[in-house]
C-alpha cells in the first residue's frame, strides 16, 4: 500500500490479543474492512496476527477516524469484539508527518 508521501495523514493502530472463542471474528474482519474502504477519508489498511494482532488503518482526518468509530455496524463489531473475541486491546491514532520506503522487487 502506498500512501501520499507529500501530505500528512492518520494511523490508527489497533493491536488486540484474543480469546480462545474467534469464531466469527474472520468473517466480521473481513465484513469491517470492506465497510471502512467505504467510509469517506479511508486510505487503507494494514494487518499482522500472531500471538498479538496488529491493525494499521490510514484516513485523510480526525473527522474521519471519528466518522469510522461511530459508524452503526463498526460499533455491533467493537461491543461483540469487547464481549467475544479480545481479551485485552489498544488503539492509538498517530499523526504520519512522513514516510519512507523500500522494495527491493520495484
Amino acid at each position: 500500500m502506498e500512501l501520499s508521501a507529500e501530505q500528512s495523514y492518520y494511523a490508527v493502530i489497533f493491536t488486540s490479543k484474543q480469546t480462545e472463542d474467534t469464531s466469527g471474528y474472520a468473517e466480521m474482519a473481513t465484513k469491517m474492512e470492506a465497510l471502512a474502504q467505504k467510509q469517506p477519508g479511508y486510505l487503507g489498511m494494514e494487518h499482522a496476527r500472531s500471538a498479538l494482532g496488529i491493525t494499521i488503518s490510514y484516513w485523510k482526518t480526525e473527522a474521519a477516524i471519528a466518522s469510522w468509530k461511530n459508524q452503526v455496524d463498526h460499533l455491533v463489531a467493537q461491543q461483540t469484539g469487547k464481549d467475544k473475541w479480545y481479551s485485552a486491546y489498544s488503539v492509538r491514532v498517530c499523526k504520519v508527518e512522513r514516510e519512507y520506503h523500500f522494495d527491493k522487487e520495484n
